[in-house]
Parts: C-alpha cells; sequence; structure tokens
C-alpha cells in the first residue's frame, strides 16, 4: 500500500489548512471561542468558502454537482478541521448525511439535494429514530436525512426545533418526526445494509478528525514542555514528563497507521473489509484519544483544566467524537461477534 500523499492531494491538504488558519490556537485561541458563542456555532461565510472550493461537494459525483473525490481526500479535509478544532459540521452534513443521500437517493433527488449541498445552499443532518437525539445542527439543516426502522426519508426541518450548545461548542437538537410528511429516499425500503456501509465510511472520517485534534493536542503539549519552567528548568527536563510526552505520540502514530490502513480499505470498496476496518480504527481512536486527551491536560498542569485555554477544548471534542457513531463498546461488540466465524486452535497439539 503507498502510504504517501501524491501532489494533487498534498496541494489540497495545504489549501484547506490555509482556508482554516483563523482558527489555529497558536496564533488566534479567541476566534473559534467567538464563533461557537452564537448560533448556528460555526462560520457560515467560512462554510461559504468551503463550497467555493468544492471541499462540500468533494466526495459526491460530478454528475451530481460534486467533485469526485475519493475517501482519501475527504480525509484530507477532516483531518485539518480537526487539527484546528474548527466547527464547521463537514462530516456530519457532507460525509454522513450527504453520503446517505449519495448511497440512497434517486438520480433526480441526488441531482438537486447533492447539488445544493456542494454549492452550500443546503445543509443536511442525519437523525435516526421517530424521536431523534442528539442531531448535529437539527435545528439549522434545511433537510433532514432521517432513518426509522430501516427505512429512510428526506424530510424538512421540524417545526419548533430548537438548538442547544454541546459541551465542546457545537449545535444539536432534539427533533420529533411525523412520516406522513416525509418522503421516501429512492426507491424506499429496507436500507440497512446500504445505510451501513456509509455510517462505516462517515465513521473512519470521523476517525481523521480526531486524529487531526490528537496531533494539534501532541503538539500544544510538548511545546509548552519545552517553554514551561519549574525550578529553574523547563518541564522536558524532568524524564518522566518526556516518557508520557513519548506515550502520547506512541498512540497517535499507532492510531495514525490503523486509521490511514481503513481509509484505503473504504477506498478499495470491499464493503465486507469496510466494517472491520471502521471498527478498528474507530476503537482504536477512542482509546487514543482518551489517553491523549487526558495525558495533554494533566502535563499542563492547572491551566490545562481552564476554559481559557485551548487544550481542554481539545480534550472535549475528542470526547464527543468519540461517543459519535458508536463508541469503544460498540467497535468490541461489533469485532466480537465475528469471534465465531474462525477455528479454535488447541495451545496444547
Amino acid at each position: 500500500m503507498d502510504f504517501e500523499l501524491d501532489d494533487e492531494q498534498a496541494a489540497l491538504r495545504d489549501a484547506v489548512r490555509g482556508l482554516l488558519k483563523g482558527y489555529d490556537p497558536a496564533t488566534n485561541s479567541e476566534h473559534r471561542r467567538k464563533v461557537t458563542a452564537t448560533d448556528p456555532g460555526y462560520d457560515e461565510a467560512l462554510w461559504a468558502r468551503l463550497a467555493e472550493m468544492g471541499l462540500l461537494g468533494l466526495p459526491f459525483a460530478e454528475a451530481d454537482g460534486g467533485m469526485g473525490a475519493g475517501p482519501v481526500e475527504v480525509a484530507l479535509v477532516a483531518e485539518e478541521i480537526g487539527r484546528v478544532l474548527a466547527p464547521e459540521p463537514y462530516v456530519a452534513a457532507v460525509a454522513l448525511a450527504g453520503g446517505v443521500v449519495a448511497a440512497l437517493g434517486s438520480d433526480e433527488q441526488r441531482a438537486q439535494i447533492l447539488g445544493e449541498v456542494s454549492s452550500g445552499e443546503r445543509l443536511l443532518a442525519f437523525a435516526s429514530g421517530q424521536v431523534a437525539e442528539p442531531v448535529i445542527q437539527g435545528a439549522r439543516a434545511d433537510t433532514i436525512v432521517w432513518e426509522v426502522g430501516g427505512e429512510v426519508f428526506l424530510v424538512d426541518r421540524p417545526a419548533g426545533a430548537t438548538a442547544y450548545r454541546t459541551h465542546e461548542g457545537g449545535r444539536a437538537a432534539r427533533l420529533e418526526f411525523d412520516r406522513s410528511a416525509a418522503t421516501p429516499l429512492g426507491s424506499g425500503g429496507d436500507a440497512r445494509e446500504a445505510l451501513a456501509a456509509v455510517v462505516a465510511r462517515a465513521r473512519i472520517v470521523a476517525c481523521h478528525e480526531a486524529l487531526g485534534a490528537m496531533d494539534t493536542a501532541l503538539r500544544l503539549t510538548t511545546s509548552y514542555l519545552t517553554t514551561r519552567q519549574q525550578f529553574g528548568v523547563t518541564l522536558n527536563r524532568f524524564q518522566a514528563l518526556t516518557f508520557r510526552a513519548a506515550d502520547m505520540y506512541t498512540d497517535l502514530e499507532l492510531t495514525r497507521s490503523i486509521v490511514t490502513w481503513a481509509t484505503l480499505v473504504a477506498a478499495d470498496g470491499d464493503a465486507d473489509a469496510l466494517q472491520d476496518a471502521s471498527a478498528r480504527a474507530k476503537l482504536q481512536t477512542v482509546r487514543a484519544a482518551r489517553r491523549i486527551g487526558q495525558e495533554a491536560i494533566q502535563l499542563h498542569g492547572g491551566i490545562g483544566v481552564t476554559d481559557e485555554f485551548s487544550i481542554g477544548h481539545f480534550t472535549s471534542r475528542l470526547t464527543a467524537l468519540s461517543h459519535w457513531l458508536g463508541d469503544a463498546r460498540d467497535q468490541v461488540a461489533a469485532l466480537s461477534a465475528g469471534i465465531g466465524d474462525h477455528g479454535v486452535l488447541d495451545p496444547l497439539d
């Protein structure tokens, strides 16, 4: 497998990084705080610029108004979003909700909806269940992609939907649906298999967002250890603290390897391998995110737990991503369900 980015992918990464530089915690730690303080909790002008660059239509077919890019390119965008904690709902609205429309929608639905998503004119949200909560950006979305009983529908945002602030600064809502007001997505019927594949791909993209956040959390922590002094020397002179930072780096690189592998599995198109790879990537991401987030706060000392300092916000976002689309227990359950498919080896034979 080739794990190196080609020239176009590297250019895409650099362009996204430049677009999101206003959120960089190293240079402008207050900007994200100001954006998330008021509804809708993200910068709508920046969302429009993402559309202008073609990023909102990146995973969709050109015939549907998108760019026709693959999982690697979408992952690059998500990772850059995570790197600066940009609150724009890219993974939820584009990779998940948009992915469901791309997989199940009719030609007419895909052309209209995904074309408007790509241009920034329509914001999608995904909801599951008759009463769904939390629905990310559910009170702002123009269209809800709604799953209930294995069937998927399109429905306008329910009247009276009210957003509430989530612990990491995002926005979510509790929505109740009326099936009589819903339009079947595509031909209707049971869509569990196709939906599971979309969720698996979106889960891997979310892992990339977490990977970007973990990378910055480590970078901020090592920078702090090399500048903060105690007893006349910088903190990185204390061996125990250096070892803990090294463990964070090991967690990060192990996660980077398995998440990158899962992305290449998604690009390969093997549906059976996709579910396994998605669960493995998410499980490793959840475990690493918890350790890196907690260690980052601990190594910053008292300042790490203050709302004014950015490191706690990274840990909060990592926590939210760890629970979205299945937490560690869900992934262990999914992986252990296949144990019976393997033979038994007698260690004494």
